[in-house]
């Protein structure tokens, strides 16, 4: 099949769209952190301390967000501009301010975060797309390697973590609404919410392993991207 290099012009449209990802997560997840904070002063300052692994969790919420969308932006976004990946991250934004509005509020926390994960269950499912389409166009043992991996551990999350965590989330909603004597009025709601700290920390700490996994890949992907042959499949539009 016929080969040509890279143009210029698709690698300065790369480097765009890679900016005007980057950008628009941090911008983001800025305002997330901008609405935590304002919610959550009033129970830190009144050292309301049955509602501070909520305040943690929605921290490790946003660091989790931001790592992803690294991670993502790192080994997977290339022209063209993904609308439709942008559009997610910006409706995951609006759901987790108003998720970090309910700190206080134990039933609520739990049922929006149930919808929170409902949103980045679908936000995998799309760049799973992404990630599919650029492993057929490319036929370079670096980009597929990067690629493949990506591809694995993006099915990992489709098919056991984000299932998991939607279902957790809104059991323990069901859990609070249903039996509120022993989960309000006497707090055992405190057991659930330090239970989903450790889980957001533990899937925090998971993630920030596989970027170190990544790192000699998208090294070694980004080398074969800069110097880069196509087929007249791999030209893109």
């Amino acid at each position: 099949m016929p080969i040509k290099e890279q143009s210029f012009t698709i690698k300065e449209l790369d480097s765009l769209v890679m900016t005007i990802e980057l950008t628009l997560v941090s911008i983001m997840q800025g305002v997330a952190l901008a609405v935590l904070a304002e919610s959550s002063a009033p129970v830190v300052t009144g050292m309301e301390v049955a509602y501070f692994p909520y305040v943690a969790t929605g921290l490790i919420i946003i660091l989790v967000f931001w790592a992803r969308a690294l991670l993502h932006t790192f080994t997977v976004i290339r022209w063209p501009l993904e609308f439709g990946h942008n559009f997610l991250y910006v409706a995951g934004t609006l759901l987790e301010a108003i998720l970090f509005t309910q700190v206080a509020s134990p039933p609520l926390w739990f049922a929006l975060t149930a919808a929170y994960s409902l949103l980045v269950w679908l936000l995998f499912a799309v760049d799973l797309r992404m990630i599919s389409r650029l492993f057929a166009e490319y036929d370079l043992p670096a980009i597929r390697s990067l690629l493949e991996t990506v591809r694995r551990e993006q099915l990992f999350n489709i098919q056991f973590v984000m299932p998991a965590t939607v279902f957790l989330s809104a059991l323990c909603a069901v859990l609070i609404w249903r039996f509120p004597d022993l989960f309000i009025a006497r707090h055992a709601h405190i057991v659930l919410g330090w239970m989903q700290l450790v889980v957001a920390v533990s899937y925090l700490s998971y993630s920030i392993a596989f970027y170190k996994r990544l790192r000699s890949l998208i090294v070694a992907a980004q080398q074969e991207w800069n110097g880069e042959v196509m087929t007249a499949t791999q030209r893109r539009k």
